[in-house]
């Protein structure tokens, strides 16, 4: 197959988006296929990159972020995908990516990739605690008109979990696919657990051994309610021998340190670039405890679990697809209080059969990055021939008619 991705958000200085979109390359040239990547960049051209090939657009710069570019010239993206001639082609965005893939005029098979949901980012975090979740939806319902329209265009819709797929079926997207995400299942693993560091991280946080250990990971954003985590770890940790490491840094840092300086047993690490550094933490802490609600997967969730940690994460978003009971608490979302008695009872909990039961997840629930392609690509070829066949039905019929 040759897929074509309208990919707006790729850039060389982006984060999640680059990462994702540089292993679909190399995952695409492995399994025989022809991936093709059109993204807007500072000047035109195109490159061979990870055994699939980059085509950029010359746009302006992003106003508010110059790491990336806005793609704004439609009849290029158009010249390029009738040059391309694809069989499948992805629009990665609801925005001028998404629109322009939808106006196309070609035969491909027409996916659209939602992989982020606004609504949920911004306006569920900001307002989450003064009204219901879909009391917020309704307000937003201009949007979601919007993201229907879009998505009748297409032959379906791409989405990385259950959860969401449930969530855009309510409003009547098109078609949704759940194609969850994968993860290096051998870099994340409990074989990392080191005693010694351990016992290091509960020496600076002035626990002894017999604490509990909890681990964040997470952007300090709004949308990663932090605020909650650090409210509801400091309720447990005045009942419970308990400590919280929180791994991240973002926009939100000195009001996050100010929050965090009184609460004890808890330690902000920073940043780190080096992933073996966080996954050695990962795996020899003994819980992880989630706060996004707004996540349409949560990768570092999954991370958590195959590293053998038992989780705490809210009833709404991407995470709790990962959840099950035989290792997972799940509380309110943004509940404080709810929270710290989800803490509470974790901790209360045979840890041996939790810790076996996220080794059975880990193996059968959760995808390796390669086999997240591989379901893909399948998945892509299953639409194709459901699309073909369709035609050919047309195609009989008006003849007979």
């Amino acid at each position: 197959m040759k897929i074509v991705d309208v990919a707006e958000f790729y850039s060389d200085q982006g984060g999640g988006v680059k990462t994702y979109i540089n292993s679909k390359l190399e995952a695409g040239a492995k399994h025989g296929h022809e991936i093709v990547i059109i993204a807007p960049g500072p000047e035109s051209g195109e490159e061979e990159r990870n055994g699939g090939r980059v085509i950029w657009v010359k746009s302006p710069t992003m106003p508010f972020d110059n790491r990336y570019y806005l793609l704004w010239r439609k009849k290029e993206v158009f010249r390029i995908l009738d040059k391309e001639n694809p069989d499948i082609v992805e629009g990665s965005s609801p925005w001028t990516g998404g629109y322009f893939v939808s106006k196309w005029k070609g035969n491909a098979l027409k996916t659209f990739v939602f992989h982020v949901d606004p609504v949920a980012v911004y306006p569920q975090t900001f307002l989450g605690n003064l009204m219901s979740f879909s009391k917020i939806d309704s307000f937003f319902g201009f949007f979601w008109r919007y993201l229907q329209m879009l998505s009748n265009r297409y032959d379906a819709t791409i989405v990385s979990g259950k959860w969401l797929a449930h969530r855009l079926e309510k409003f009547n997207l098109n078609n949704p696919v759940s194609v969850p995400f994968g993860i290096d299942k051998d870099f994340f693993s409990p074989k990392r657990r080191d005693p010694e560091l351990r016992s290091r991280f509960l020496n600076e946080l002035n626990l002894n051994q017999d604490a509990s250990l909890f681990i964040c990971v997470s952007r300090y954003h709004p949308e990663k309610r932090l605020s909650t985590i650090i409210d509801g770890f400091k309720k447990i940790s005045q009942k419970h021998n308990a400590g919280l490491l929180i791994f991240g840094d973002g926009p939100l840092r000195k009001w996050i340190q100010q929050k965090a300086k009184d609460v004890n047993h808890l330690k902000l690490m920073g940043f780190t670039s080096n992933r073996d550094e966080l996954a050695n933490a990962m795996a020899s802490s003994d819980y992880y405890v989630h706060g996004s609600s707004a996540e349409t997967f949560g990768l570092v969730v999954a991370e958590a679990i195959c590293s053998g940690l038992p989780i705490v994460v809210p009833k709404t978003g991407g995470a709790v697809d990962l959840s099950d009971s035989s290792y997972s608490e799940v509380y309110k979302t943004g509940n404080e209080q709810d929270l710290s008695d989800a803490m509470e009872k974790i901790i209360e909990r045979n840890y041996s059969q939790m810790k076996a039961a996220c080794k059975r997840a880990a193996e059968n629930k959760i995808y390796s990055v390669d086999e997240h392609f591989q379901n893909l690509f399948a998945c892509y070829k299953k639409l194709l021939s459901e699309k073909n066949s369709s035609y050919k039905d047309t195609s009989s019929t008006t003849v007979a008619t």
